[in-house]
């Protein structure tokens, strides 16, 4: 039998990969919402069974940063994260932590639904991969940070581009892009400026465009506001604040929904 995995969060997100890490013939131990990583991590200490190979922390973003803090030092070297808005500034307390940006969605009574492939890079990158193949979903490992730093920005311009834009023009990610090009495009504008800020990078505009279409075709129908749309808004602009940035494109909208 596989080493066990931990899951920190039986969501939507963290079932889809308990599943399949069970498939892979992977003991999961859950950490629900009645619990703590602690309070595993003692449990497991208490009944002498096998430590877990790498824990996965499956909360939303606006929760992570207080999970981080509750996690076990003993376990801060096997970490592996998939919250979407992710960049390094998030784990730099956890140099060693694993990063999948996920492209596959699974709301609940749906089976997951894969746009892309989900990149990843790190220790556990492969184990994942594996894992995941066994339900079918697949995952394509990576070969250096600066790969999945590329890919954490094609990752969050889809999806503040997307949830930002369609606060104002609703409608999927195909329609923006062809009826509603201008908005697109100057939302785009703000959120690679707000990126670089956040990253200290600079980065081939049209590279990360073009990524980011790949994903508006592999599910043109996908709907542009989900409803943490308002809350990523209002993240971004408190963030180019931070920055002294003045993100006019975003600003209108917030002003105008």
């Amino acid at each position: 039998m596989n080493n066990p995995v931990v899951v920190i969060g039986m969501g939507e997100m963290g079932s889809v990969f308990a599943r399949g890490f069970l498939r892979a013939g992977r003991p999961v131990y859950p950490v629900t919402r009645d619990s703590s990583p602690q309070q595993l991590f003692d449990k497991l200490q208490d009944k002498q069974l096998s430590e877990p190979e790498f824990v996965l922390v499956a909360v939303g973003e606006a929760a992570l940063p207080e999970k981080l803090k509750s996690i076990p030092a003993q376990w801060h070297d096997r970490l592996v994260l998939l919250q979407n808005e992710l960049l390094p500034r998030d784990w730099q307390d956890f140099p060693a932590s694993t990063v999948i940006s996920v492209w596959f969605e699974k709301k609940k009574g749906m089976d997951s639904k894969v746009i892309l492939p989900s990149p990843a890079f790190g220790k556990f990158a492969t184990p994942l991969k594996d894992a995941m193949a066994s339900i079918d979903i697949p995952v394509r490992t990576l070969n250096s940070a600066n790969e999945l730093l590329f890919e954490l920005v094609v990752k969050n311009l889809y999806i503040l581009t997307s949830n930002i834009a369609g606060l104002q023009v609703g409608g999927t990610v195909g329609t923006l892009w062809s009826q509603h090009r201008q908005v697109a495009n100057d939302i785009v504008g703000d959120i690679i400026r707000l990126q670089e800020a956040l990253t200290g990078q600079t980065f081939d505009n049209q590279a990360l465009i073009d990524a980011m279409l790949k994903a508006f075709e592999g599910d043109p129908d996908h709907k542009c506001m989900g409803r943490s749309a308002p809350a990523r808004l209002e993240r971004a602009l408190l963030l180019a604040e931070q920055w002294g940035l003045d993100l006019q494109a975003l600003k209108k909208i917030q002003q105008e929904t």
